[in-house]
């Protein structure tokens, strides 16, 4: 087999599906800028922006299949080869979708989607009207487009918006706000066939000055009954998407054990990387099987685990040493991955761990010894 796979993007996500798969002899060529994580792993390296046309078509010209590993890309470029016979999963039509949080509130409700109320405002003057009809002390506010790990998302005052303070001008998607007692994630694979697999549910947990996930565990701590709630409203999810690929539908479990759909990611993702040594078959994998027309691999838990983040230290940016390394590498079960990138930045993802163990209990306590071993900081 000699699939020629091209990614758009060459950060982490991209690292590790090349690192998954190079034993099937596929072949991976990337576009991104000249220092990007994939840089030394890609047979072809097109140094450019994820927006710039002529830079995918030749992305195109390279590659039997296109893929992407972050949102933040032409989808109207995409749209034009798509309709031009080239094959790009998942397709541009869910891109778009998945790029405009608005929209994706809008899927949600017209496809009976569990979700959160929402109201969508375009301008400064709106803001108001929408909190009093959400109700609260208190509303999530997003930028429809260009929000990633945590940006363009907080938590606002209700009366702080009724007193004119809002915390960005462009068009945005006020949620309600719904306490919630835990965040769960199903990874969700679909095939070009449309055959549909998940894997097991897990709990997340956020970094308060980030937001972004810094600490999961699988299996997650909810009951049978949730869990199998959390799998169907996936699912659901991705069916109504229409298209192949591999899907993180991201979920709120509210106290009276509902489940809504926060959003969801067209790609690998962060709360499915414990899946390379704690799953039969990675999410990286499971996506490389799916790009080349392979039968969708088994996403069994072979043991619990538990996925940190390594986030760059708060007090410094440039070149960086990794403490504790070798005192971690002596704990049995502990991965580390590292992405390669040149210079640790406050909060950056830098690499993560897995931890594994025979029971989700052990995992954890593994964990947090880890986290008090690694720790980023300036070289030399």
């Amino acid at each position: 087999m000699r699939t020629r796979i091209g990614i758009l993007g060459g950060g982490q996500l991209g690292r590790m599906m090349i690192e998954e798969s190079l034993r099937l002899n596929v072949r991976y060529n990337v576009l991104d800028a000249a220092d990007c994580p994939c840089a030394k792993l890609a047979d072809e390296h097109i140094v450019g922006s994820l927006t710039d046309e002529s830079a995918i078509r030749q992305l195109a010209d390279y590659s039997d299949v296109l893929t992407y590993e972050i949102e933040h890309v032409n989808a109207e470029a995409l749209l034009k080869l798509e309709y031009e016979g080239k094959t790009i999963i998942p397709s541009p039509r869910i891109l778009q979708v998945i790029q405009d949080k608005g929209l994706q509130k809008q899927f949600y409700q017209e496809h009976q989607i569990p979700t959160a109320p929402f109201v969508l405002v375009n301008t400064p003057a709106d803001w108001a009207d929408a909190v009093r009809q959400l109700g609260g002390e208190r509303i999530a506010a997003k930028t429809r487009k260009d929000g990633y790990d945590g940006k363009g998302v907080c938590l606002v005052q209700s009366a702080d918006v009724l007193n004119g303070i809002i915390p960005f001008e462009v068009p945005a998607v006020l949620e309600q706000f719904i306490p919630c007692q835990k965040e769960l994630s199903v990874m969700v694979a679909r095939g070009q066939n449309g055959e549909l697999k998940t894997w097991p549910v897990v709990e997340m947990v956020f970094d308060p000055m980030a937001n972004l996930v810094t600490f999961l565990e699988c299996p997650s701590g909810v009951s049978d009954y949730v869990q199998q709630q959390a799998r169907e409203v996936a699912l659901h999810a991705v069916e109504q998407l229409n298209g192949a690929g591999v899907f993180a539908v991201e979920l709120f479990l509210t106290y009276d054990n509902q489940i809504l759909v926060n959003e969801i990611a067209p790609r690998p993702h962060n709360s499915g990387h414990h899946t390379i040594e704690a799953c039969y078959t990675s999410q990286f994998e499971q996506l490389v099987r799916i790009l080349c027309g392979l039968p969708l691999g088994s996403t069994e838990l072979l043991q619990p685990a538990v996925m940190m983040n390594l986030l760059g230290a708060p007090d410094f940016s440039g070149p960086y040493a990794l403490e504790g390394l070798q005192e971690a590498m002596q704990l049995e079960g502990v991965y580390i991955h590292l992405y390669d990138k040149a210079e640790s930045k406050p909060m950056r993802k830098m690499g993560h761990v897995t931890i594994t163990a025979a029971t989700i209990e052990s995992a954890v306590e593994k964990a947090y010894r880890v986290k008090d071993l690694l720790k980023f900081v300036p070289e030399g």
